[in-house]
């Protein structure tokens, strides 16, 4: 099987994920629409196959890489040998576990230079999509729903209006400030760490660049930010002090 070469260049967040989330496409069409042909090619009496899922969104059952070592991980080798000594929705599902560790690997692999931050941002792109499994065993992903407390300042997200008012929201608020799909907006990141929002931790925006931070990342907690009329993060007021002198 010859694959197409991987760039050496270096490669962004975002490039990984979408080489990702092509390659889990690719993979959920052979597990689902294409079931049948997929089915028919991984004939136990052949060699030892595997499911690859490509960049362009296609799939291949097909055998192993030659190169020692492949250019990219290895999907699971041979998932043609148990498909006959099981339930075909099981074996499914067994594959569909199989590929999405395969993924998994390929894209930390793509982005083991990224250093932490990049790391988790990555993961958080990755984790907010169902796995192969959840959509092959038609199992949703049960999405978490943290009990805010509206007593409990450090529980809410804060803002800033025109007038220089604090505007605080709870999750539900929040979310229709960046759209109701929850998914979207857990798509925000932290402007310092670039970890994701969540609704449990005390986030504040800039009334400069309009940037979301944890509150711990900028050091200003829920009673501080009371008394600020306007905040300014880290970077625009250090770009302020820069024009001053």
């Amino acid at each position: 099987m010859e694959m197409a070469p991987i760039s050496s260049s270096p490669r962004t967040v975002e490039d990984i994920f979408k080489d990702y989330s092509d390659r889990r496409a690719g993979i959920v069409r052979a597990l689902t629409y294409d079931v049948d042909e997929f089915y028919a090619l991984c004939d136990p009496e052949k060699e030892n196959l595997c499911l690859y899922g490509h960049a362009n969104e296609s799939w291949e059952v097909t055998l192993p890489a030659e190169e020692v070592p492949p250019e990219l991980p290895e999907p699971a080798l041979g998932i043609n040998f148990a498909r006959d000594g099981m339930n075909r929705r099981d074996w499914l599902s067994l594959v569909a576990v199989h590929s999405d560790s395969w993924l998994l690997s390929v894209a930390f692999y793509l982005g083991a230079r990224f250093n932490r931050n990049e790391r988790k941002r990555l993961f958080s792109l990755i984790n907010d999509m169902p796995t192969v499994y959840e959509v092959v065993a038609e199992r949703k992903p049960a999405k978490e729903k943290p009990s805010v407390d509206s007593g409990s300042k450090s529980r809410l997200s804060t803002k800033r209006s025109n007038d220089g008012q604090v505007v605080k929201h709870n999750s539900k608020h929040a979310d229709e400030a960046y759209g109701e799909d929850e998914d979207e907006h857990s798509e925000t990141l932290c402007g310092s760490c670039g970890g994701n929002y969540n609704a449990d931790e005390f986030w504040i925006g800039c009334d400069i660049c309009e940037k979301w931070f944890h509150g711990k990342c900028v050091k200003i907690t829920p009673a501080k930010a009371e008394t600020i009329k306007q905040y300014k993060c880290p970077s625009c007021s250090s770009m302020k002090r820069g024009r001053q002198l």
